[in-house]
């Protein structure tokens, strides 16, 4: 019998911990796009009309809305954007606007926390905004949608739809810039710490030494002042390569630069290394 009740008890216990999932009145909703070189992401929740008047009704004229339902809306650049001359750094910002019957202003804001609009307004966390026209549109859209449209290499516009009502931000991104800085870079060849890199990896992973030795020596040619840590990892190269007078001179080179830059571990290193291959 007390089995049976102590059975009876954890089936009732089951039976009130369970969670019950039901669908949500305003889901949630992810966009994903790329706008030339740079990654745009959008996440909000789309709420429905469900015979409701949406503008000076459900949501009022002449005051901050969330711009959507439940948390933040919330929008994520890789890249810096630039919305009315603002630049939006790369990262992520809360879309608040305030709707008026023919135009509505859009906030971009740094504070992305909230449920809702902030408690607390602050002026110094909007990091753009923009004034812009309605747009009257058909048919209906009963659920509140944002997307990023009109897209080309440079340009594209956040529009918020909603009732029969559109407002479309443009944004600029500055993928000819990115562009022509690959471009001059990949024509540029590589750079000296390319060179470096390379090197340096030939040393470590003990592969072809003499490959290792013309990669230091440009990667060193390409470089005015040339610091301690790269004549020390040349060093070594030099002496891998049997190379003992060249070695020393740049651990002496190294020696120095390293006193001079107040670094004790470079200078011990190189001591080191001097007493032995001397």
């Amino acid at each position: 019998m007390k089995k049976f009740i102590a059975l009876f008890c954890l089936l009732i216990a089951t039976q009130f911990n369970a969670q019950i999932k039901t669908p949500q009145p305003s889901p949630l909703a992810e966009v994903e796009q790329v706008v030339g070189l740079t990654n745009v992401s959008l996440k909000y929740s789309r709420p429905a009309m469900r015979g409701r008047i949406i503008f000076g009704d459900l949501v009022p004229f002449g005051q901050l809305w969330r711009t959507g339902a439940n948390a933040n809306t919330v929008i994520s650049f890789d890249h810096d954007v630039t919305i009315a001359n603002q630049v939006l750094e790369a990262g992520s910002y809360a879309i608040f606007t305030k709707p008026e019957k023919n135009d509505w202003t859009v906030y971009f804001y740094t504070d992305t926390n909230n449920w809702g609009t902030p408690e607390q307004w602050n002026e110094d966390k909007i990091a753009a905004q923009i004034e812009v026209k309605t747009q009257a549109i058909k048919p209906v859209v009963e659920s509140f949608t944002i997307g990023v449209n009109h897209l080309s290499n440079s340009q594209a516009h956040l529009e918020i739809s909603w009732e029969q009502t559109m407002v479309s931000v443009p944004m600029q991104f500055s993928t000819d810039e990115m562009v022509m800085n690959n471009i001059n870079k990949v024509m540029n060849g590589p750079s000296a710490n390319d060179f470096y890199n390379a090197a340096v990896y030939y040393l470590t992973s003990d592969k072809d030494i003499n490959q290792s030795v013309k990669w230091i020596e440009k990667a060193m040619s390409m470089v005015e002042n040339k610091p301690y840590w790269m004549l020390r990892q040349q060093s070594l190269i030099y002496a891998k390569a049997g190379m003992k007078d060249k070695a020393i001179d740049a651990a002496k080179a190294s020696l120095e630069a390293a006193k001079a830059a107040g670094n004790q571990d470079y200078v011990k290193m190189n001591k080191d290394s001097l007493a032995e291959w001397q």
